[in-house]
């Protein structure tokens, strides 16, 4: 082995060292430092405008970036998260008081099932009515429980938020005002041709602003949507179950469904037939149009993938990572495509 060759070795030991190092120091604060390049990416246009506005004051020009961030994206989902922990504080006292009850409710559903139903729930050997009442009782018990359990755990670990958003917001100003000069610094370190390196450069970026924006806007018009119908219908805790449309929105085609469709089920077991009308329309109507439509326009069209690759990264990401799933996912999806375009040999008369 030669001293160059040992050197070379030696050199991208210590580069692996130090790497897994800061990305160790870095993972207390993982979520913190994934949201603030993820918005770094998605207002770096906005900063680039204002900069050549005010080309003498970068500081400015990030700080005024960084307050535009606070007041379109986190002052609205800090109020509405406070208003979701206040909900399901109330939702867990009144599961714990005895005063909402699952054993009721699904008796009602039970004791309206037609005769063919009843007959298909005894070829599965559910014979016995308090059976299926305990099981879904304790099932929707359980999921109230640690819904409400997440959303009480969330409003108190107030200083963990607090930190994580000081954080955050930090590295957003000097990524907003240093990005630039950081990702060129980036590039030229990765030993690859310059073509490819641009190439897979903008698919990232391009891929994570057609994400985050394609599914936050499908997401808050869907958990708006359902939030208002809930409202209009008088169902307790419009804001929480709003929410949770527009969490569960981020899964392509079924998402939504998940909270209304049940509702709709319990309106029409009960002989609530317009309320079930209404909400089954509306769900189906509008709700589930918006996925339909704007889904595949703001991130199918952008990202260039098809519709069952965002899908299932999707979920894989989220299965994974969580909630920065909804991002990583499509985001590794798109690069695999990416890189292997690069080693597939050109297609003959392209051009």
């Amino acid at each position: 082995m030669t001293a160059s060759s040992l050197q070379g070795r030696t050199l991208l030991l210590v580069l692996i060292a130090a790497t897994v190092g800061f990305a160790a120091i870095l993972w207390p604060f993982n979520g913190a430092v994934f949201w603030g390049v993820v918005l770094a990416i998605l207002f770096t246009p906005l900063h680039r405008r204002l900069l050549a506005r005010m080309p003498r004051w970068p500081n400015l020009a990030a700080f005024l970036t960084l307050c535009l961030c606070l007041l379109v994206v986190i002052l609205p989902t800090a109020l509405i998260g406070a208003s979701m922990v206040q909900e399901a504080s109330v939702a867990y006292n009144r599961l714990r008081s005895g005063q909402l009850n699952f054993g009721e409710y699904v008796q009602q559903v039970l004791d309206a099932l037609p005769p063919w139903a009843v007959s298909l729930l005894q070829r599965f050997h559910l014979t016995s009515m308090s059976e299926v009442q305990e099981r879904l009782t304790s099932l929707g018990a359980q999921a109230s429980k640690v819904l409400a359990t997440k959303a009480l755990d969330m409003g108190q670990n107030t200083l963990q938020f607090i930190v994580s958003l000081g954080v955050m917001l930090y590295l957003l100003f000097f990524l907003l005002r240093d990005g630039t000069a950081l990702v060129q610094r980036i590039r030229d370190a990765i030993p690859m041709d310059d073509g490819h390196k641009r190439q897979l450069g903008e698919k990232f970026t391009t891929v994570i602003r057609a994400t985050v924006k394609g599914n936050i806007v499908v997401a808050a018009v869907q958990g708006a949507l359902g939030g208002l119908i809930f409202w209009v219908l008088d169902i307790q805790g419009p804001v929480m179950w709003g929410v949770l449309m527009a969490f569960l929105s981020l899964l392509p085609a079924v998402g939504a469904s998940l909270i209304w469709g049940p509702v709709a089920i319990y309106f029409f077991a009960t002989g609530a037939v317009w309320q079930a009308s209404i909400l089954t329309a509306f769900g189906l109507g509008v709700i589930g149009l918006v996925d339909n439509l704007l889904r595949p326009l703001l991130v199918g069209k952008d990202t260039k993938m098809p519709d069952y690759v965002v899908l299932i990264s999707t979920l894989g990401g989220m299965a994974l990572f969580g909630l920065m799933g909804f991002v990583i996912g499509p985001v590794i999806a798109a690069l695999f495509m990416a890189v292997w375009d690069l080693f597939a040999p050109p297609r003959r008369g392209a051009g």
